[in-house]
């Protein structure tokens, strides 16, 4: 997105308007995958509902220990008689009818924190995943007949109610068809959810952003799939649903033009977010291939000619095993090898004159014995 500096406006009849905006500094982020999985899954840990047994199932019998003696094992079992509940087992989680192992309770810790940075990391990547065209492709929005990512649209939009000018305006911005696929991805849930609320599933469509609700709620909240949030509460759960990045998003002018106050630049802290400022990536240019492969580096790597200059060259050669390499790295190198070979040499004289003295006493030996 960095390579487009200005974004153009559309208006409601779809056409390019003579305004363009800036491409705010947030689109130039890092985008971190990561980051945007694991505060996701941890954010959706807070909307889990606590749940557990009572406290009483399993234990609401008369059972009692027959104790040791009568040649069975000492679980409490039922009293009475006269039915085949009678002397069964009871309480224990291994006993038919008898309670679970450490029995769910509510006091569990259902709930992650997760540190604000991270959190502001996670929605900046995520936004900046909205700009990128394979990305947003990529998760199954249809925009292929879209003319330009990020989409921006007059503020205009902001003051339509109706639904049916809303069906026009996506239909102008050829977006229907993400709302199309959406509405016949919507199928019955497969499980025990159909019985708890939850019987459909559906994929996610556009998410408008907008500053101002003069109607634009009432008029896109019908459509299967369209969720609408304000510029400053956008929320991961929303840009980067499942934790996959690259949600397709409509910004209106002044949301999109208000994205440098919300999170600040790279040098500028936000307005609304106390002394943040946005994440620099290490690399400016991620594509390490093709940065290798350019001439500027090329050409400091490879030498001039023939013969070596001063100029830096690649090393192809091992240092551990090439003489030549190592010593070029470590001059103390020479002094090393020279002083291994030498002692290696010394070592090699000493241990033939040894062997020689020790052969000609065994040949002076062998004359006496004779």
């Amino acid at each position: 997105m960095a390579a487009h500096p200005v974004v153009s406006v559309f208006g409601l009849n779809g056409s390019k308007l003579d305004s363009t905006v800036p491409l705010p500094s947030v689109f130039k982020a890092p985008i971190r995958p990561d980051v945007v999985q694991f505060v996701y899954k941890n954010m959706a840990k807070n909307n889990h509902q606590p749940y557990a047994v009572s406290r009483h199932a399993g234990e609401q019998t008369s059972a009692e220990s027959w104790g040791t003696g009568r040649a069975v094992s000492r679980i409490p079992r039922v009293s009475g008689g006269g039915t085949h509940r009678a002397g069964q087992a009871a309480f224990g989680n291994q006993c038919r009818g008898g309670r679970m192992f450490a029995p769910n309770k509510v006091w569990r810790k259902w709930h992650i924190k997760t540190n604000q940075n991270q959190k502001r990391y996670a929605t900046v990547s995520a936004v900046a995943a909205t700009g990128v065209t394979s990305l947003v492709t990529a998760r199954g929005h249809r925009i292929e007949q879209i003319q330009e990512v990020p989409l921006v649209v007059s503020d205009d939009v902001q003051g339509i109610n109706k639904t049916k000018e809303a069906v026009a305006l996506l239909k102008a911005l050829n977006a229907y068809a993400d709302v199309l696929k959406v509405s016949s991805s919507r199928n019955i849930r497969a499980g025990k959810g159909k019985l708890r609320n939850r019987r459909h599933r559906q994929r996610r469509g556009p998410l408008v952003v907008y500053t101002e609700n003069n109607g634009v709620v009432r008029a896109f909240r019908n459509l299967p799939g369209v969720e609408l949030v304000n510029v400053t509460r956008l929320n991961l759960l929303q840009l980067a649903p499942g934790g996959h990045l690259g949600r397709f998003v409509i910004w209106t002018q002044s949301a999109f033009s208000a994205l440098d106050k919300v999170f600040g630049t790279e040098s500028t802290p936000s307005e609304q977010k106390k002394d943040y400022t946005l994440p620099v990536s290490v690399l400016s240019n991620t594509d390490i291939t093709r940065v290798i492969n350019s001439d500027e580096i090329q050409k400091a790597l490879k030498p001039a000619g023939p013969k070596r200059t001063s100029r830096p060259y690649a090393q192809k050669k091992n240092p551990l095993r090439n003489t030549a390499v190592k010593v070029r790295l470590n001059p103390y190198a020479a002094a090393v090898i020279r002083a291994e070979t030498t002692g290696a040499t010394k070592k090699a004289k000493k241990v033939t004159k040894k062997a020689s003295q020790h052969a000609s006493q065994e040949f002076i030996d062998s004359l006496l014995a004779q």
